[in-house]
């Protein structure tokens, strides 16, 4: 996406490597790393195409990435294959649940289709080679800019790769 996530790791001190597949998404990313003083590296593309090598990544961070329903388990696989061991995977992104948020509120944001949203129950099949640290739903506020204003409800996800 826009960076926010990745800059808040980078004035961390972690080392980031963020991706998308929107050029404009890493634009605003590097522009806002420059003004908080911090840098990150910025990939655009697939990640079939970015040429990540497995067992690579101390974590991975999805937050509100939503893919189609018919490609998320195949890269949320993949996604798992590059953690290094003991690595931990972090995921939030909006429930099944939020429908009826968006219903109340269109400013909540979010995917207005039900197979974008999340399921605790697709979480730990597409992660099932993770052990779970955390899982849960809840219902929180949020405050995002214009489109990401209000009540929503999420999944929270930290799994953990074996040794």
């Amino acid at each position: 996406g826009e960076g926010r996530n990745a800059i808040y790791a980078a004035k961390k001190g972690l080392q980031v490597l963020a991706f998308d597949t929107s050029k404009e998404g890493k634009n605003k990313a590097l522009a806002l790393a420059k003004n908080e003083q911090v840098k990150i590296k910025y990939e655009v593309g697939e990640l079939d195409s970015l040429n990540l090598a497995k067992n690579s990544f101390d974590a991975i961070a999805l937050i509100y990435a939503h893919f189609p329903v018919k490609v998320r388990p195949q890269l949320h696989q993949q996604l798992s294959e590059l953690l290094k061991p003991n690595g931990y995977l972090i995921l939030e992104g909006f429930s099944k649940n939020h429908l009826a948020y968006r219903t109340k509120n269109q400013n909540v944001g979010g995917p207005d289709k039900l197979e974008l949203l999340f399921s605790k129950t697709d979480i730990l099949n597409d992660f099932k080679t993770l052990e779970v640290i955390e899982i849960a739903e809840t219902e929180i506020q949020l405050n995002e800019g214009i489109f990401h204003n209000g009540l929503g409800s999420v999944i929270r996800f930290i799994g953990k790769k074996h040794a």
